[in-house]
C-alpha cells in the first residue's frame, strides 16, 4: 500500500480521501528540516502547502518518494529541477484558490481607497479623526491589471462590476478575450500612465521580476495606488518606499513580500501601506478545495499512475510513452523557439504533423508545444495546464496531420499567428531520436539547439558573418556552432548561432546595430 506524509496543515477530508483510495497516510506537521530528512525515506508521497521546504537535501534522502503534491499554485518551496533529477513528480492545484485570491485583491483595493486599517486603529484609540481619513471612490477610476490570466481576469470582472474602467497588460491576452472581459488591452507603459489603481496578477519569472521598479513607478500617474497579491519579487520594495515617501504613490496594499515570512521590512510602519501575511488563499473554501484536489491527484498517481497538474512530467499513458519520448523533446524545443521569438499577443497556434509522427497520439505533443510556447512568461505552465491557459486567453489551437512525408520522413511544424505577423518553425528527428530545427519562417536551416543561442534575421550581404564574429569575439563570447539559411541569394537570411556564454543586453544591442541586421534575439534552451 502506498504511503503519504502530510507535513503541512490540510483539511481532515484530505486524509479521508487518501484512505478511501487505498493510500496509507501520516499527518506530522511542524517538522524541522532535519526531522523531515530523518523520516521522508519511508514515504511514497509528500503532501505540502507553503511551510515545508522540499530542498535538494530532502530529496537526496527521499529514496522512496515518487510524488510531491502542493496544495496551492506556488511551488517556490519545492526544488523542482532537483525533484525532476530524482524522478519525483511535482504536482500543484493551480485553480483551487483563484476566487479567494481575486477577492483578497479586491478587498485590499477597498481598504486602500478608504484607508480602513488606519481609520480602524485610530478609532480603537478613541481619537474619532473623521476629517483625517479622506478616501477616494473606486467608481469611475481606472484599474490597471498586470497579468490577466486566471486570477487577473476574475479581478477584472469584479472591477467592471464596480463600474471601474479596466486596462490590462498581458502579452497572452487576445483582443477577443479582452472584449469578452470588458477590458481594454494596452501596453505596460500606457497602463502605468493611465491607471489610478494598479494590481499585479502575474507569476514571478525572469520576464516579470521587478516589473515595478523606480523607472516604471516614475511613469505612473501621481497619486496612484498599488495592490500586489501575486508574488513579492514583482516590486522593488526600496523603489516603492521611495515613491511613497515622495508622495508620488498615494498608497500600497501588499499581501506578498520579496522575503517571506516577512518579519522585518523597510515598508513596515508606514500608514500608507497595508500589509497582510500572504492571505490570498486563506479562506475556508480555498483551503478545502486545494486539499481535496491534491489528495485526489496524488492518490490517482500512486494507485493508477494517472498524472494531473504535474509541473515536471507529461500526461502520457504507459503504452504511448516509448513512442512519443523522442518527439517530446523536439516539441518542447519548437514551442520554446516560437515562444521566444514571438513578442506580441498570440491569436492562434497550429501544429502540423507530417510523415511518421502523424500516426502517433499527437495530443500530448501539442500540449508540450503549447507549454514551450507559453513558458517564457508563465512560470507554472506545464503540458497539463497549457491547453487550459491557451483557452482562457482565447488562443485558438489546431492540429493538422499528413501521413505522407515530403523532404523528411517525419516533421513537426509550429505556425504561430500573432497580432502582427505569422511565425513558423519546423523540426525533425535525426537518427530517430536527435531533435533538429530544419526550417525557420520559410527559410531552410538545419541546427541543433543548445543552452545559449543567438537568432538573427539579416540581409544576405557580404561581410555580415565577419562583423558578427568580430563583435562576439571582442565581447569574449565563443561561438560553438554557426548555422545559416536563406531563401535566395541577396534576399532574407537567418543565422542561428550557438555560443558558450549568455548574450547580455548590451552585446545584443551592438549586434542589432550591425549593418544588414534586421532583428537579433538571444534564446535559451534547457541543456
Amino acid at each position: 500500500m502506498p504511503k503519504v506524509l502530510i507535513s503541512d496543515s490540510l483539511s481532515p477530508r484530505a486524509v479521508e480521501i487518501f484512505k478511501e483510495r487505498g493510500v496509507e497516510v501520516d499527518v506530522i506537521t511542524g517538522l524541522k528540516p532535519d526531522e523531515l530528512k530523518a523520516i521522508i525515506g519511508k514515504y511514497d508521497g509528500l503532501a505540502i502547502r507553503s511551510s515545508t521546504k522540499v530542498t535538494k537535501e530532502v530529496l537526496a534522502v527521499a529514496t522512496n518518494l515518487k510524488v510531491v503534491g502542493r496544495a496551492g499554485i506556488g511551488v517556490d518551496n519545492v526544488d523542482v529541477p532537483a525533484a525532476t533529477a530524482s524522478g519525483v513528480v511535482v504536482m500543484n492545484t493551480p485553480f483551487g484558490n483563484s476566487i479567494t485570491t481575486a477577492e483578497h485583491a479586491i478587498a485590499m483595493m477597498f481598504a486602500l481607497a478608504r484607508e480602513i486599517p488606519a481609520a480602524n486603529t485610530s478609532t480603537h484609540a478613541g481619537k474619532w479623526e473623521k476629517n483625517r481619513f479622506m478616501g477616494v471612490e473606486l467608481y469611475g477610476k481606472t484599474l490597471g491589471v498586470i497579468g490577466c490570466g486566471n486570477i487577473g481576469s476574475i479581478v477584472a470582472d469584479r472591477a467592471v462590476g464596480l463600474k471601474m474602467r479596466v486596462v490590462a497588460f498581458d502579452p497572452f491576452l487576445s483582443a477577443e478575450r479582452a472584449q469578452d472581459l470588458g477590458v481594454e488591452k494596452v501596453e505596460l507603459d500606457e497602463l502605468l500612465r493611465r491607471a489610478d489603481f494598479i494590481t499585479l496578477h502575474t507569476p514571478l519569472t525572469d520576464a516579470t521580476r521587478n516589473v515595478l521598479d523606480a523607472k516604471a513607478l516614475a511613469k505612473t500617474k501621481p497619486g496612484v495606488r498599488i495592490i500586489n497579491c501575486a508574488r513579492g519579487g514583482l516590486i522593488v520594495e526600496a523603489d516603492l518606499k521611495a515613491a511613497l515617501d515622495s508622495g508620488h504613490v498615494a498608497g500600497a496594499a501588499l499581501d506578498v513580500f520579496a522575503e517571506e515570512p516577512a518579519k522585518e521590512s523597510i515598508l513596515f510602519g508606514n500608514e500608507k501601506i497595508i500589509c497582510t501575511p500572504h492571505l490570498g488563499a486563506s479562506t475556508t473554501e480555498a483551503q478545502e478545495n486545494v486539499a481535496l484536489q491534491v489528495a485526489e491527484q496524488m492518490s490517482d498517481f500512486l494507485v493508477t499512475g494517472a498524472v494531473v497538474n504535474a509541473l515536471n512530467m507529461p500526461s502520457v499513458s504507459a503504452e504511448d510513452a516509448p513512442k512519443l519520448k523522442p518527439y517530446m523533446k523536439l516539441a518542447e524545443q519548437l514551442g520554446g523557439f516560437a515562444g521566444q521569438i514571438t513578442e506580441t499577443g498570440l491569436k492562434s497556434v497550429t501544429v502540423e504533423y507530417e510523415g511518421q509522427v502523424a500516426d502517433l497520439n499527437t495530443r500530448p505533443l501539442t500540449a508540450i508545444v503549447l507549454m514551450g510556447l507559453l513558458s517564457p512568461l508563465l512560470a507554472s505552465v506545464n503540458m497539463v495546464n497549457a491547453p487550459v491557459i491557451a483557452r482562457e486567453r482565447d488562443i485558438k489551437v489546431a492540429e493538422t496531420k499528413r501521413d505522407d512525408a515530403a523532404d523528411y520522413q517525419t516533421l513537426i511544424r509550429v505556425v504561430v499567428q500573432t497580432e502582427r505577423a505569422t511565425r513558423t518553425v519546423a523540426g525533425t528527428l535525426f537518427g530517430g531520436e536527435k531533435p533538429r530545427i530544419v526550417q525557420i519562417e520559410e527559410v531552410p536551416i538545419e541546427a541543433e539547439l543548445s543552452e545559449h543561442m543567438l537568432f538573427i534575421r539579416n540581409e544576405d550581404k557580404p561581410g555580415f558573418i565577419g562583423k558578427l564574429g568580430t563583435t562576439l569575439g571582442d565581447a569574449g563570447v565563443n561561438i560553438a556552432t554557426f548555422h545559416l539559411g536563406r531563401t535566395e541569394a541577396g534576399a532574407n537570411a537567418i543565422a542561428l548561432v550557438s555560443v558558450d556564454q549568455e548574450v547580455g543586453d548590451g552585446l545584443l544591442e551592438r549586434i542589432q546595430g550591425l549593418p544588414s541586421v534586421v532583428r537579433a534575439k538571444a534564446l535559451r534552451f534547457q541543456a
